[in-house]
């Protein structure tokens, strides 16, 4: 028996210590195969100079950024959004515990930061009021009563995923918020979950464009026939990428995707950078007022402001056309906005914060007698409460946020968004990768998170001596400046 052990034992250690020889040999050929490619190439300086070993340069610049975001960036250091502002987002939409303890971690000297300006008596809970739904397009045949002031901002079907789409139109139907269908046109995920939709008109006009890539009347009607539509929204431009078109990968224009646009399939979708019958502000709200005509719903327009004094000439036009004939309302995006893909140059220097824009705005209005008809809309890098809140100081009637939603699907910040290899399925067509986001489950989260936002922004309100969010001015908040110092928001920006 123990010689049976024995000889069972030799030829085990025989055979694996075959295998390990034959690993090792089939290793050391590997290594010197790519060393002699490496040293003869002249493609990559640090491999023709440091061969096989210069690899692993690349293998820690890729891995690296994965390894910042849990071991050594601080809680306040990432970008676009740090762990700080994602974990508030995670905990509220799984509806846990969202209070913290011993003190802030936020630097509150840095040139930007908001505070709100608490008064000695702040509202009480029975003196405190639920923000009211908000009238857009008063001069419409059908307007639109908009039930929340927190919305989800526009995101196409092709950028997100299936799943995704059919997670936000149904978490959105729960919180009681619209969803805007982004500039790929309106899906049957879209409508699944019984939300309240705004259709996003691109540049490309699809889903509402003919043969030849012209506005379509027909396709107009065929929209606003569906009750769920409720707004029509004209993109001139978005925060991430101004003067530039919606950029969709090849690898991203599937069959159904192809259709719902009228695109060839497989063929990278890159919208034009203006709409091409648009080129006056006279332009601009002839195209208003036909949508509007054609539809009966509210229409107004999306874009990021970089030069300003063509408000004036706005504002006139509008005035001289009268009120019922100026646009339903404005969305104005910051240059901090986001999306699934655009050149560096635009998402990183052109158009001003919404910090800037939106008071001048704002202001414009307040100065031609039009705030009070056209609804202002603000976008850009708003997922936490207390950007949510100086928006509205700021002036803002609405807030829309499209990556605070993604948070709460489960993004995890990858940056993946234009690969197609988004982990988390939310930006990806790989049926395995969409497989982790079932609709059913993060459809609960997107509504947990809509709430516990609308719910902390009237928090704020309350500490403020104002019985809802709507009622907040510049006169809350402070903003800091360089130097450290913090100043009044009606100072800073002073009203019209």
């Amino acid at each position: 028996m123990n010689a049976s052990v024995n000889s069972f034992a030799i030829n085990f250690i025989a055979a694996f210590g075959g295998v390990v020889l034959l690993l090792v040999v089939s290793l050391l050929v590997v290594a010197v195969v790519l060393y002699q490619a490496d040293k003869h190439q002249t493609v990559h300086t640090i491999r023709r100079n440091y061969p096989l070993i210069g690899r692993f340069r690349y293998l820690f610049e890729h891995i690296g950024e994965f390894f910042r975001q849990y071991f050594f960036a601080m809680d306040r250091e990432e970008m676009p959004f740090n762990r700080a502002q994602r974990s508030w987002v995670y905990r509220a939409c799984k509806n846990i515990d969202n209070t913290v303890a011993f003190g802030s971690s936020r630097d509150l000297r840095i040139p930007g930061t908001y505070y709100f300006l608490n008064c000695p008596f702040p509202t009480l809970e029975e003196d405190a009021a639920s923000s009211q739904p908000m009238r857009i397009g008063p001069y419409c045949r059908e307007p639109y009563d908009a039930p929340s002031f927190f919305n989800i901002s526009g995101m196409s079907y092709g950028a997100l995923s299936r799943p995704a789409v059919q997670a936000l139109s149904r978490g959105a139907r729960k919180a009681g918020c619209w969803m805007n269908t982004g500039e790929g046109g309106l899906s049957p995920h879209h409508l699944e979950g019984g939300c309240d939709i705004v259709y996003q008109i691109g540049t490309a006009k699809y889903g509402v464009r003919d043969e030849h890539g012209l506005l379509s009347d027909e396709k107009l009607r065929e929209k606003a026939a569906i009750p769920q539509v409720r707004m029509f929204e004209l993109k001139l431009s978005q925060g991430a990428k101004p003067g530039k078109g919606g950029i969709l990968p090849a690898g991203k224009v599937t069959e159904e995707i192809a259709l719902i646009r009228s695109i060839p399939v497989g063929q990278a979708s890159i919208s034009p950078n203006r709409h091409p019958d648009i080129g006056s502000i006279d332009d601009l709200l002839d195209r208003l007022n036909h949508i509007r005509e054609v539809t009966g719903k509210p229409v107004g327009f999306k874009l990021v402001l970089g030069s300003v004094a063509w408000l004036d000439e706005f504002c006139r036009a509008v005035d001289a056309r009268g009120r019922e004939q100026a646009p339903d309302f404005i969305t104005l995006d910051s240059s901090d906005g986001g999306t699934g893909a655009a050149p560096m140059p635009l998402i990183d220097s052109v158009g001003l914060p919404l910090r800037e824009s939106l008071p001048l705005l704002v202001n414009k209005l307040v100065e031609h007698e039009l705030r009070d008809r056209i609804r202002v809309i603000a976008s850009g890098k708003l997922i936490n409460p207390t950007d949510v809140a100086a928006a509205i100081c700021l002036g803002a009637d609405f807030v829309v946020t499209a990556r605070g939603f993604m948070f709460s699907l489960g993004c995890i910040q990858a940056m993946q968004c234009n690969r197609n290899t988004c982990p988390t399925g939310v930006t990806t067509h790989n049926p395995e990768l969409q497989r982790g986001l079932v609709p059913e489950v993060k459809a609960d989260r997107v509504a947990h998170y809509h709430h516990n936002l609308v719910h902390e922004v009237e928090m704020i309100a309350h500490a403020c001596g104002v019985a809802e969010p709507r009622q907040l001015r510049r006169q809350h908040a402070a903003m800091v400046v360089e130097g450290g110092r913090a100043i009044p928001l009606d100072i800073l920006y002073p009203e019209m």
